[in-house]
């Protein structure tokens, strides 16, 4: 990447993270697509300035991500970073014109996720040797992505004042800083008691940490170590379908709307800003409805 082309990101980056508060992990995304996308303009455009770049270059720039094999979810989200940067270029002078605004995102096919039947995250769940620290420690973590749908990164992220035991629910540290409050079960409950009483107690005797889930080290976990504990159980439970970090998530969502819960209630827990994130786990129970009536039906 050209030096202007590090000064613009640089610029960028720095303005969406103090102006707009979004999560590192989102700062990132947006780092990443734009160094492809620069890296990709500089090698077929090597004579021409960035900012002189116009819907050709970006065009151009789809059609070779859709030729690296990428889904049409991940070509939209590369579009909408360019969006943002190049609305940010318009809105400091840098740029007159914006080559990206009347470029359509093609069209997404979402993909269903895989979820995780009652019966297998019953499986999952008692897999934790509770006669250890760690097992006690991964029970409660376990509990609690199923009981409220948490993403990994939110689970590391929880403190102990985050936790209210006595009307049972807790509070979230969602996208873009966001606060979302969530309600968990008797079980979760439960296990995460045994864990500060049993575990955390020893670990970190002083509360000198804030974090509720530590390491043995007495550190904060990553989201690589709960994708370890996650993929562990997995493996030792017998469970053959697809092991990934969001399954007990998708299948908090999906179970709960299997069992009547209505997709705005579900919408808010998850924390979706858009309600149309939610909606693909309608798809996944009317297609759990379609699997019961062929195996059941007489006449299916």
């Amino acid at each position: 990447m050209s030096f202007s082309g590090h000064a613009l990101l640089d610029e960028f980056l720095n303005f969406i993270k103090v102006e707009k508060g979004l999560s590192k992990n989102t700062l990132e995304s947006y780092q990443r697509d734009l160094f492809k996308y620069f890296d990709f303009v500089e090698e077929k455009y090597p004579k021409k300035s960035f900012l002189s770049l116009d819907k050709a270059a970006i065009l151009a720039f789809l059609v070779y991500l859709h030729k690296q094999k990428l889904s049409s979810k991940s070509i939209t989200r590369n579009l909408v970073t360019l969006r943002v940067f190049y609305k940010f270029l318009l809105s400091q002078k840098h740029m007159d014109v914006n080559p990206v605004h009347d470029i359509e995102s093609p069209k997404v096919w979402r993909t269903l996720p895989d979820v995780l039947t009652f019966a297998e995250v019953e499986k999952l769940l008692s897999q934790p040797d509770q006669k250890t620290s760690l097992g006690v420690r991964d029970q409660a973590m376990l509990e609690l992505l199923y009981a409220s749908g948490l993403r990994i990164s939110e689970l590391i992220t929880l403190e102990l004042n985050d936790i209210h035991f006595e009307s049972g629910y807790l509070k979230a540290k969602g996208k873009g800083a966001k606060e979302r409050v969530i309600p968990f079960g008797r079980s979760a409950q439960s296990a995460l008691q045994k864990y500060l009483e049993e575990v955390r107690k020893k670990w970190d005797p002083l509360h000198q940490d804030p974090v509720l889930f530590l390491s043995q080290q007495k550190k904060k976990l990553t989201r690589q170590n709960v994708w370890l504990v996650l993929k562990k159980y997995a493996l030792k439970a017998g469970l053959t379908k697809n092991i990934y970090p969001h399954i007990l998530r998708h299948s908090f969502a999906t179970h709960l709307l299997e069992r009547g819960a209505d997709i705005r209630s579900v919408q808010m827990m998850l924390g979706h800003s858009d309600i149309s994130t939610t909606q693909i786990y309608t798809h996944v129970s009317q297609g759990r409805l379609h699997e019961v009536y062929k195996k059941f039906h007489p006449r299916s």
